[in-house]
């Protein structure tokens, strides 16, 4: 398939294509949608934010952890970011880096960790 599909569109229907094929778990074609996205609109953070998810269940975790460092640069309270950064380097067998971003998402949202 070419590159032109994933071009095609206003922002705001790519974003829903993209949607669209993440929830279906078809996160490499989530991927390429979403990277467009964020290079036309690098500080919205839902787009950077799905980007990463699609990456993370794709297991592309350096490129899942290089998006939520962005998020995180921008807005350091976004809490599902810092979540989702513990949880990324754990599954990196990065225990000791995720903990201080996992007790963080957790005292931003009230939870106690187990």
């Amino acid at each position: 398939m070419s590159d032109t599909y994933y071009e095609f569109g206003t922002a705001g229907e790519r974003w829903d294509r993209a949607q669209l094929f993440f929830e279906a778990k078809e996160y490499g074609t989530a991927v390429r949608l979403l990277r467009g996205l964020v290079a036309e609109h690098p500080e919205q953070t839902a787009q950077r934010l799905l980007l990463a998810r699609a990456y993370y269940h794709s297991a592309r975790l350096s490129q899942a952890e290089t998006e939520l460092r962005a998020v995180l640069e921008r807005d350091p309270v976004e809490h599902y970011a810092r979540l989702m950064l513990g949880r990324t380097l754990e599954r990196q067998g990065r225990p000791d880096e995720a903990a201080p971003h996992l007790r963080m998402a957790a005292a931003m949202t009230g939870e106690t960790l187990t």
